[in-house]
């Protein structure tokens, strides 16, 4: 109309961490202010924004680019192409991924003050983000993928100088309760110290910036979590997840991530082939190896419960040129001739996790705690088996069991240095047969986990459809980064 002046959108620009669980989240919440009609860039580096862009939903590619900045692998002495921490199995590997991450802040730079943002919106890995930003006189906001229960627990243990160990060792496994914490939460031990100087580091940055994103939803975190947390720092928080919900089609659920070698239809038609809440699925993530030790342990209690299965398993397992002789290394004998079709499926590397975890058959999930695990679970109503291995996994954990009681814990207690680190401690088949047999055998306690679960799960639901708790918090947010862009219109 004539006369009327059009509010022009945000311009948002976003850096994602070089790591699928931190990636994949953020870049679904670019593709949530995207199909708001903001205009969004992601920046990321090229073998990443070829995966990145299969798997976006296209209800928002007109108002979302990607803009690419090369990976310094000649400065970080790593071959072409691998530029995520999903791409290694080695610690060394993944700090050469990670400083090569760091080292993309001046290619980054460069970029923004040729095209100026509105805002940014960073991942707390990169402290360099918030200086920036005030270079740009524009503000930051930040995503770490951590629910704010497990923020604001971080926060209480530093507080309380209590996040890290003051013995000369690094594994400190002495129980105590988290000191001025709103709920009751038992934690034993505390990370090995290049740990919970990440998670200080991180806790940093996101008290430096504007504001803290949380890909999660209120009613999990629980309004006492959150008015606990904006009270003791004085920090804003916004959730808007589960980001995982926005995708609505088969075709987008499987997608969301990197190619594995299932096949698809197979996996479905599998699981439509078992009985409701019958199923449990087993995955630790993209970043997680166990040794052949804990694998062996894993598949004598997955056969002993008896229970209909899908193992994801790491993908140099299981293929075709393994020898009998490593394969045993890992498989009890005859376990493939023994369950395998009739009673499970393994999958090698990558799985269409918020596929299967969608599914009626799907009764339970064994995981390792990773922030994106437990709301896309959360999400689809399904029970958990915790088994934490490093990072902020242990006190997720806490938010599963101890808080909100839709999950056994298998009794993990050794807090490694990475997800791919050897490991001191085994956890036993029978404590995996235990934890297993409480959850899947529709006792008191797991009918009762089960309708907390799937209770959550509709929560998850409502949360991002018109008129939910995170669906009014992205309006919300995008009229409030509106007033910091344009101050006089909103006087």
């Amino acid at each position: 109309m004539e006369g009327v002046e059009v509010e022009r959108p945000l311009k948002i620009h976003f850096i994602p961490y070089l790591a699928s669980g931190h990636m994949i989240p953020l870049c679904d919440i670019a593709t949530m202010f995207a199909s708001r009609g903001q205009q969004v860039t992601i920046i990321t580096t090229p073998s990443n924004a070829q995966s990145l862009t299969k798997s976006l939903s296209s209800a928002a590619s007109f108002f979302l680019r990607f803009h690419t900045v090369d990976f310094p692998s000649q400065q970080v002495d790593l071959p072409e192409g691998i530029e995520s921490m999903s791409s290694t199995t080695d610690s060394m590997t993944s700090w050469k991924i990670h400083r090569g991450a760091m080292l993309l802040h001046g290619s980054i730079e460069d970029f923004m003050e040729k095209d100026p943002p509105d805002c940014i919106i960073s991942d707390s890995a990169y402290p360099w983000a918030n200086d920036l930003a005030h270079k740009l006189q524009i503000p930051n906001l930040t995503f770490n993928g951590l629910s704010l229960f497990t923020v604001s627990l971080v926060e209480s243990l530093q507080a309380n100088n209590l996040l890290h160990s003051d013995t000369n060792s690094d594994l400190d496994s002495s129980s105590f309760v988290v000191p001025n914490f709103p709920h009751r939460i038992t934690l034993c031990g505390k990370p090995p110290k290049v740990i919970s100087k990440f998670l200080k580091m991180m806790l940093g940055t996101v008290l430096k910036s504007k504001a803290l994103i949380i890909n999660n939803f209120t009613e999990l975190d629980g309004e006492e979590c959150i008015q606990h947390y904006e009270k003791t720092t004085g920090h804003k928080v916004w959730h808007l997840g589960p980001t995982s919900l926005i995708r609505k089609t088969i075709q987008e659920k499987a997608e969301r991530g990197k190619e594995g070698d299932v096949n698809m239809h197979e996996c479905m038609s599998w699981l439509d082939s078992e009985k409701v809440n019958s199923v449990l699925y087993i995955c630790f993530g993209s970043i997680n190896y166990f040794s052949d030790k804990q694998l062996y342990e894993m598949a004598c209690a997955i056969e002993a419960s008896s229970h209909p299965f899908i193992w994801v398993v790491p993908e140099k397992k299981g293929k075709e040129d393994e020898s009998e002789e490593e394969k045993e290394k890992w498989l009890p004998k005859g376990f493939e001739e023994r369950n395998i079709r009739r009673m499970g499926l393994i999958i090698k590397g990558w799985a269409p996790q918020v596929k299967i975890l969608s599914h009626p058959a799907v009764g339970g999930f064994m995981t390792h705690c990773g922030g994106n695990s437990i709301v896309e679970s959360v999400s689809a109503g399904v029970p958990m088996i915790t088994w934490p291995v490093h990072g902020d996994q242990f006190y997720n954990e806490k938010l599963v069991t101890q808080f909100r009681g839709i999950g056994v814990e298998v009794g993990a207690t050794e807090w490694c240095k990475n997800g791919v680190a050897e490991r001191e401690k085994l956890v036993s088949r029978d404590n995996i047969e235990k934890a297993v047999r409480r959850l899947m055998e529709n006792g008191d306690e797991a009918k009762n986990m089960r309708l907390l679960a799937q209770e959550f799960g509709e929560k998850a639901t409502q949360a991002i459809q018109e008129g939910g708790s995170s669906y009014n918090n992205l309006l919300a947010l995008i009229e409030e980064l509106k007033r910091l862009r344009d101050p006089k219109r909103h006087d």
